[in-house]
């Protein structure tokens, strides 16, 4: 086959860049940093920041702090604006629009450099599977992206979407005539009507790759064996050879996936994001995803445990340790400068540099890929409160992954000091608010991924005895208001009977 030959051939030629991957990560970031300087050099950040005066990464990290999002939007604003040469020389390709845990709604910069390193990325990642399983059963059929919708919104001078939607758009020509769903369907805005296209266009093919969030494929899963009447999804797609994966922990719904698949198929896991694509796993089995060096992005590590000192430290690739849990910092050739992404990182492996996801430095929920952030929670809560009459308080919101009643969902642990009159009212209006202030989250609940909330009321001083087990009662400690895990949610439902 024409297409399998083509990529043997493909990651032949790659082989030699992966093994400078393994041979001299270190050298590479050195060579990213000194490129990234002398281009920044020429915008409004470099003058802002003295880059004309940096001589190493030691002067780097005097001049430039580390930001969150909050902390480079006055840059950003400036772009919006039609200013030239702020962050990186020229303006931005796009903007990728996402919900960040730390922030709300984030517009993050991809630049013309920056672009091919995002598609580069990803083939470099089938290219490495291809290598180290020599299995190309996966290229044999037609290929599926379940995404978000590909339109961009062009009201503005610099086109605005999801990542999914961007790279779309940058799909190699090779590629293009096997992939589906087609673009019209990918553009339906609504995710029932969407999914029952996507299950017309693809129910008679041979799919041998299917990629996307877990929790969006498994829907896809589940509709397509409702609509086909097969038992398994191996029974319509025989050929189906590999699940490529990102965004979401998989665990959770591994077991549920090799059921309804109907056998083990391989999955390769990635790590892309909106600011750069950062690693993918290259070895079967693995615990851990290689970094990706000279992928126009220079990384820093904080450990996670000195993240908020005075002065926290600040290391690049270099000095890295393992089993430590750092925060990982980001300079990029699209412009992004000491850059907090939020996401913590382990290292297993320094020879290669292969790292773990361990999760976000602040509280959140995301078990579904929505990115709920404690603010919308606690804005939520306090819409149902005024809206109801009721009074809380505390609370704490966990996602219900096995869900006994239905579909997953978000479950709330309310304690009451005045009840509402009805709880059904309460949990709706708690839900729908959320929704409102979450768009991530409402496109899970109207497109019937997540069922509506579950709100459990829990007796007087649940939330006390629960800080007293831990050791954590009085002083200036806080209930978290919502975790991405289920730690608080179990020892509620073990120790705690709700009331009648």
């Amino acid at each position: 086959m024409l297409i399998s030959t083509g990529a043997k051939l493909f990651a032949r030629l790659s082989k030699s860049r992966f093994n400078r991957w393994y041979r001299d990560p270190v050298g590479l970031q050195e060579k990213v940093f000194a490129h990234l300087i002398a281009k920044g050099r020429q915008t409004v950040f470099g003058r802002d920041h003295h880059f004309e005066g940096l001589e190493d990464y030691g002067s780097f990290k005097k001049q430039v702090p580390i930001r969150d999002y909050e902390g480079i939007k006055s840059y950003i604003d400036r772009v919006v604006a039609g200013e030239k040469d702020v962050l990186w020389p020229g303006y931005p390709m796009y903007f990728s629009k996402t919900s960040g845990t730390t922030s709300g709604a984030k517009y993050i910069p991809i630049t013309r450099e920056s672009m091919p390193y995002h598609v580069h990325s990803a083939r470099h990642a089938l290219l490495m599977y291809l290598l180290k399983t020599g299995r190309t059963d996966f290229l044999r059929g037609r290929m599926i992206f379940i995404s978000g919708s590909p339109e961009l919104d062009t009201s503005g001078d610099i086109p605005t979407g999801r990542l999914s939607g961007i790279s779309h758009r940058h799909v190699p020509a090779y590629l293009r005539r096997r992939r589906l769903p087609s673009y019209d369907t990918n553009c339906i805005p609504d995710w029932e009507e969407k999914l029952d296209a996507i299950i017309e266009e693809t129910k008679d093919e041979n799919l041998s790759l299917i990629s996307g969030i877990p929790p969006w494929v498994e829907m896809y899963f589940e509709r397509l064996l409702e609509k086909t009447g097969k038992s398994a999804v191996s029974d319509i797609f025989p050929g189906f050879s590999l699940f490529v994966y990102g965004g979401v922990n998989f665990q959770p719904y591994e077991k549920k996936f090799y059921e309804l698949m109907g056998k083990d198929v391989p999955s390769l896991e990635t790590f892309p994001a909106s600011e750069g694509f950062i690693g993918f796993q290259d070895e079967w089995p693995s615990e851990g995803l290689l970094l990706i060096p000279d992928g126009g992005i220079f990384y820093e590590f904080v450990p996670a445990g000195r993240f908020h000192d005075e002065d926290p430290p600040r290391m690049s690739l270099a000095d890295v340790e393992t089993g430590v849990n750092y925060v990982m910092i980001l300079n990029t050739n699209a412009g992004l400068w000491g850059y907090n992404i939020g996401d913590t990182v382990r290292f297993t492996s320094l020879n290669p540099y292969r790292f773990v996801s361990t999760g976000r430095l602040s509280h959140f929920t995301s078990a579904f890929g929505e990115h709920v952030i404690a603010q919308e929670v606690d804005d939520a809560m306090t819409e149902a409160v005024k809206e109801t009459g009721a009074l809380v308080s505390e609370f704490h919101l966990a996602p219900l992954v096995d869900n006994p009643e239905g579909l997953p969902c978000h479950q709330w642990f309310v304690e009451f000091s005045k009840e509402p009159e009805e709880l059904e009212r309460f949990a709706k209006v708690l839900d729908e608010a959320l929704q409102k202030r979450n768009p991530y989250y409402k496109d899970l609940v109207t497109g019937n991924i997540l069922q509506h909330a579950m709100v459990q009321k829990v007796p007087a001083n649940t939330f006390k005895k629960y800080m007293k087990s831990i050791g954590k009662l009085g002083g200036q400690n806080k209930v978290p208001h919502l975790s991405n895990d289920r730690k608080i949610a179990d020892w509620i439902s073990q120790n705690i009977h709700p009331p009648k």
